[in-house]
């Protein structure tokens, strides 16, 4: 291996332009799985608004409506090959009807305290994932900045003290936790399928916009068979601002973001910025509904940026995804 790694640098130092090349669209594949985070994370606060008038069922299906119509200006025309239809068919069976009901299931549950911690488990899954499905390589320091961002959100969460009412914690449930976690063991399918999907030669849009509309074809009969109808009148104007933002911003945006970042850099580095989901909810909490952090949250937060840091910077060369 260190022969290899000798030989990647002679190289680099060869041709300096594209190695430059590689190291920023590196960086911009990382800045754009940041970017990710950050849409993902607000779809906790939205989803909170938008279940005070809908029912799961019917706020996740108007989320990928509002998704889809969102992706509809910039979709390309379908070029997958009868095996990629199959993995893409499968993916977004994963990744849109079956995650997200079941997700959504499991924060009706348990409160979203306990949920956030379930999703800050988010990288290591998809670090061990990606290392057994990929065969990506994680140094030791990589494992160890995964479990201190994950330590991290943990601190983040528990140090924060909910009032009462709108923001009250009535206390986890053991169901609904095991419900959220069994959504990131799906989600895990849905990134790895689209990683494949994209090694294929197929383009980061592509995949995330078929993905999402051939996925809320699936989801909508279910939901509609289950739930009937979704209303439409007597919705307030900000359960409608909602669902459009965690359709438009939280799903078609985020995955467009995230599918092309890590097009560019390994999943199994990229999942750290999966953390920015449940940390940006707990600061929501605190800004907009008035919960308060301790001094955990500022460590948590210590270590969240550390972990970033060491990911992002430390050998990448001997941590890209293999090719096949």
């Amino acid at each position: 291996m260190p022969s290899l790694l000798k030989e990647d640098h002679s190289q680099a130092a060869l041709h300096p332009p594209a190695a430059h090349r590689r190291n920023v669209g590196r960086s911009i594949g990382y800045f754009a799985c940041a970017l990710a985070g950050c849409c993902w994370g607000t779809g906790f606060f939205f989803g909170k608004i938008a279940f005070t008038q809908l029912g799961v069922g019917h706020y996740v299906l108007y989320r990928f409506v509002f998704a889809c119509l969102g992706l509809l200006p910039i979709v390309e025309k379908p070029r997958f090959s009868a095996r990629e239809w199959k993995l893409l068919l499968i993916g977004a069976f994963l990744g849109v009807p079956l995650q997200f009901i079941v997700q959504f299931e499991g924060l009706k549950l348990t409160t979203v305290s306990h949920a956030a911690l379930m999703v800050g488990t988010m990288p290591v899954i998809l670090a061990v994932g990606a290392t057994i499905f990929s065969h990506e390589r994680l140094d030791l320091k990589g494992w160890i900045a995964l479990l201190g961002s994950t330590t991290g959100i943990a601190l983040i969460v528990m140090s924060a003290s909910h009032g009462s009412g709108f923001t009250a914690v009535r206390g986890g449930n053991i169901k609904g936790d095991l419900l959220v976690v069994a959504s990131l063991i799906i989600a895990l399918g849905w990134v790895l399928i689209n990683q494949r999907l994209m090694t294929l030669g197929r383009s980061p849009l592509a995949v995330s916009s078929w993905t999402l509309l051939t996925g809320a074809a699936m989801l909508s009969p279910w939901v509609l068979f289950r739930d009937g109808l979704p209303p439409v009148r007597g919705l307030s104007w900000h359960v409608w601002f909602a669902v459009a933002a965690s359709g438009l911003f939280c799903t078609s945006a985020a995955t467009l973001l995230w599918n092309w970042g890590i097009h560019r850099v390994p999943a199994s580095r990229a999942g750290v910025f999966l953390n920015i989901e449940p940390a940006l909810g707990s600061i929501l909490g605190v800004v907009v509904l008035g919960e308060r952090l301790g001094p955990g949250a500022y460590a948590g937060g210590a270590l969240i940026i550390a972990a970033v840091i060491v990911l992002t910077t430390t050998g990448q060369r001997a941590h890209e995804p293999q090719s096949s």
